[in-house]
């Protein structure tokens, strides 16, 4: 079986390349042009997984290529649900349908992120205001939140990666553990930072003119 790092290196390079095969409404999307910063947001959360999360998503990615789909294609598309409802409805029936048994984990993953989400706005409201709005209420054209960012990426799972990501995000929480926290400790050691505080402090400073 693979090592994690080799698991994590395999997985960063099948996003990439459907990344790059994205196709967006009107030009090419700037994010698509930029490797470094795509390449420190996706292995942080992928260094935050389970083993066993990881190597079934990696298995998710090599059918979705063997099939011919784009599992991130798939997950902005599930994403305009909630951004662009008149989009949607166009190319709704172009995406898989998403299972019942699928729709019920998602259901319980939920939460638990968002739970950790809001904890991070009290601990490091200034690295938070520098991201994402949280919660799909806040969607607007142009503007994707957290919260539905995270049901478009789960929904581009397969059930199995998902029961993983279950089991992995239960044990986080049952050993009081924050897995979004984890996640941007690791983003924020890649940009150069020690620590969250530090991140936090010198984001403070530097929006304070100091």
């Amino acid at each position: 079986m693979e090592k994690k790092e080799e698991l994590i290196e395999d997985i960063l390079q099948r996003e990439w390349k459907m990344f790059q095969e994205v196709k967006n409404v009107g030009a090419r999307a700037t994010c698509q042009d930029d490797y470094s910063t795509f390449r420190i947001m996706r292995s942080s959360q992928a260094s935050s997984w389970s083993k066993e999360t990881l190597a079934s998503y990696q298995q998710d990615l090599i059918e979705a290529e063997n099939a011919g789909r784009n599992l991130l294609s798939e997950k902005y598309g599930h994403m305009m649900e909630s951004t662009s409802p008149a989009e949607y409805a166009n190319i709704a029936p172009l995406l898989p349908k998403i299972d019942t048994e699928a729709t019920a984990i998602i259901e319980q993953i939920v939460p638990i992120v968002m739970e950790w989400e809001v904890e991070l706005t009290k601990k490091y409201p200034y690295i938070i205001a520098r991201g994402r709005p949280l919660f799909s209420k806040e969607d607007m054209p142009g503007v994707t939140s957290l919260e539905t960012y995270l049901k478009g990426e789960l929904k581009s799972y397969s059930t199995l990666t998902l029961k993983h990501y279950l089991t992995h995000v239960q044990k986080l929480r049952k050993e009081n553990k924050n897995g979004s926290e984890i996640i941007m400790l690791a983003s924020m050691k890649q940009y150069g930072f020690k620590s969250l505080e530090d991140a936090n402090d010198t984001i403070r400073a530097r929006s304070e003119g100091r």
